[in-house]
């Protein structure tokens, strides 16, 4: 398979590289997590004006077409410079929804604000007790006149305190943990009954839990058929996993760079201590898990798109696996060859440490992504 970047693709990267070297230094980003929402209206806006809030939307909605190849360049840049705005969360895994489920009204309401930087979303899926299990959904959507009325709480919602809207997901039939009878709904964060608290990450990201009480939504609020969502959270959620396998590639190259750069740096008994063959053989370990996470990061952002579900999924997991490894690996490496300085606050590369830990978790560990990835190989494979 042919990695290597059409020019068009190397301009995208290559200019978000240079904006996130310019204006995103590690003082601005402390700065913007330190804020109360955690994020920059400056940087959005910024992100908005480059296109890269358009770019895997369709061009009738003035977007850019592109691949989940194309966004995986920006999440790469996005990991690497350690950006806390919610780009994956909008763009990977809401804004799929929207696109992959939502009507042609829908689509014309939303999508064009988001793509200008003027609207964010958020998924709120996740309940407590649901562990990694999509179709873990407790919440209800009970059918009230010509519409909907939501109960229900959902958990860790990311970037749910920066939304105007929420895509709910709710049981319109079945048991908690049927396949069948999930559905979702766009929610206005202001309407009654909708209550929501934000709080802040270990990795400094931004999360919500939200509670739903007697949250009233029309008929058009629902995204695709009632009962059917399951399919496209799937889709959603493989989709987005891939896009932060990339994320975790960015982040995984920053923190080989540092820590050859601290090892060429750093002198002990009058050497540099990159001269030792022991910390030698560590930094090459942690070269090889760097490449090999990102063939795989690579692998599966071409199968989202391209691939049926079972090859999807089975692309997806195997990618999760490799990534998840190396994120543990890694980070856990680099903080060790920086020594005590690794965990100060004042380093990049403890923030870094941080932020792979958590994307190791996120929609699936590696021992989650293991089981689903002997359930899932493809028929012939």
């Amino acid at each position: 398979m042919n990695f290597d970047l059409t020019e068009e693709q190397q301009l995208l990267a290559d200019s978000l590289k240079r904006y996130l070297a310019n204006e995103y230094t590690m003082d601005a980003r402390s700065k913007i997590a330190d804020s109360p929402t955690g994020w920059s209206e400056t940087v959005w806006a910024a992100f908005a004006e480059m296109g890269l809030l358009g770019v895997p939307f369709a061009e009738e909605h003035g977007g850019f077409g592109g691949t989940a190849v194309d966004v995986m360049l920006v999440m790469e840049a996005l990991g690497e410079g350690l950006v806390v705005e919610p780009y994956w969360v909008n763009v990977g895994l809401a804004g799929r929804l929207i696109a992959r489920a939502g009507t042609e009204a829908q689509q014309n309401r939303i999508l064009p604000a988001l793509i200008q930087g003027k609207q964010r979303l958020a998924f709120a899926h996740t309940e407590r007790g649901a562990r990694y299990d999509l179709a873990h959904v407790g919440a209800r959507a009970k059918k009230a006149g010509t519409g909907y009325r939501l109960e229900g709480e959902k958990r860790a919602v990311l970037a749910g305190g920066a939304a105007d809207t929420l895509i709910v997901s709710a049981r319109t039939s079945g048991g908690a943990t049927d396949p069948a009878g999930i559905s979702l709904f766009l929610v206005e964060r202001a309407a009654p009954g909708v209550t929501i608290k934000a709080y802040r990450t270990i990795d400094e990201l931004r999360a919500a839990d939200v509670w739903l009480s007697d949250v009233a939504v029309p008929a058009t609020a629902r995204l695709g058929d009632e009962g059917r969502a399951l399919p496209w959270i799937e889709d959603a959620a493989d989709y987005a996993t891939a896009l932060l396998c990339a994320e975790a590639v960015g982040a995984i190259r920053y923190a080989n760079e540092a820590t050859l750069e601290y090892l060429k740096t750093r002198r002990q008994f009058g050497v540099p201590i990159g001269s030792f063959q022991a910390l030698q053989h560590r930094m090459v370990d942690m070269v090889i898990s760097y490449e090999q996470a990102r063939s795989m990061a690579c692998l599966a952002c071409v199968k989202v798109d391209t691939a049926p579900p079972a090859e999807r999924r089975h692309a997806v997991s195997a990618a999760k696996i490799k990534v998840a490894d190396a994120c543990r690996h890694v980070s856990q490496e680099a903080v060790q060859l920086h020594g005590g300085m690794g965990m100060t606050e004042e380093l990049k590369i403890s923030h870094t440490f941080r932020r792979l830990t958590m994307i190791g978790q996120i929609f699936g560990d590696a021992e989650h992504h293991l089981e689903r990835f002997a359930r899932s190989e493809p028929a012939g494979a």
